[in-house]
């Protein structure tokens, strides 16, 4: 099975208003800045979307509207990960998966599991899971590293696991697990600024929070690489490099939310124990906007 998740996805983070509510207004306006900036494919509550601090009530109220704002425009990748195995797969079985094209389900956090429990994790996923199964390899986060062999063997095995979104950090795992992966299992950046380089060695395109405040140029900057037009692409990719670098100098969201806020898009409002960017950041973010 090929995956549809292929080019620019966005890791759309979560508005919300000053009672720490969720702004659905907001939340519109930003799925539309998207799809008008040529994305191909949204990711609904991943780890960007403060997804650790809302609700089930929320997230389920969050996919429902996304799914009607979003109308079909684009294809829906929606975050279903964690480290209890029993509770991931219920998720999975109660969770409104119409009009939903896969999951994104991140490597178990902070058990630690060997390899063999990761495969067996992300077995039961497969097979309780309706739609495609994505997997989100970012031990940075996670504290564990999905191997490339073990990628294989889930790919192999379960054909509904049709890519990974790798966040390793490694470009020589990377390149590994594209050298002995099948033609049709996918490889998705999960580093802004790994993306261009990473997509020379036959990476498919990225999940991105750079593109949340600037959908147009690293769609653009993907389509290009894509048609080997590698000179026009590392043009964009060093254009955006030092916005990458702000966005990421005190953690995320708070970066891309300042941007955000600065182009009025949202408002600067996150859930603790994320808190909003330091003056001197916003400062360097305002310089940055001008520029650009």
């Amino acid at each position: 099975m090929k995956t549809n998740f292929i080019g620019t996805g966005v890791a759309i983070v979560t508005p919300f208003c000053e009672d720490k509510s969720i702004d659905f207004k907001a939340f519109a306006k930003l799925i539309n800045h998207l799809i008008t900036g040529g994305v191909d494919y949204l990711v609904v509550m991943g780890t960007t979307a403060e997804s650790a601090t809302l609700s089930q009530q929320e997230k389920d109220e969050i996919l429902k509207f996304a799914k009607k704002e979003i109308a079909g425009r684009v294809p829906i990748m929606y975050g279903i990960g964690g480290n209890n195995t029993a509770e991931v797969v219920e998720k999975i079985k109660t969770a409104k998966l119409d009009r939903v094209d896969g999951i994104l389900s991140v490597a178990p956090y902070y058990n630690k599991p060997n390899q063999e429990g990761i495969y067996q994790h992300f077995a039961a996923v497969a097979v309780a899971c309706p739609v495609q199964v994505v997997l989100y390899n970012v031990p940075g986060r996670t504290g564990i590293n999905i191997m490339p062999e073990t990628v294989i063997r889930l790919a192999e095995d379960f054909e509904n696991i049709t890519a990974i979104k790798e966040a390793c950090g490694s470009v020589d795992q990377i390149m590994k697990l594209i050298s002995i992966k099948a033609n049709d299992f996918t490889i998705i950046s999960g580093d802004d600024g790994l993306t261009l380089p990473l997509i020379s060695v036959g990476v498919e395109g990225v999940i991105s929070v750079a593109a949340n405040a600037f959908p147009k140029q690293v769609s653009d900057m993907v389509r290009l690489a894509f048609n080997t037009k590698f000179d026009e692409a590392m043009k964009l990719h060093y254009k955006l490099l030092p916005s990458v670098g702000y966005m990421f100098a005190e953690g995320n969201p708070c970066g891309v939310k300042a941007y955000l806020a600065e182009m009025g898009i949202i408002d600067n409002y996150l859930r603790l124990p994320m808190v909003p960017a330091s003056e001197k950041l916003i400062e360097n973010i305002k310089a940055d906007i001008k520029q650009l």
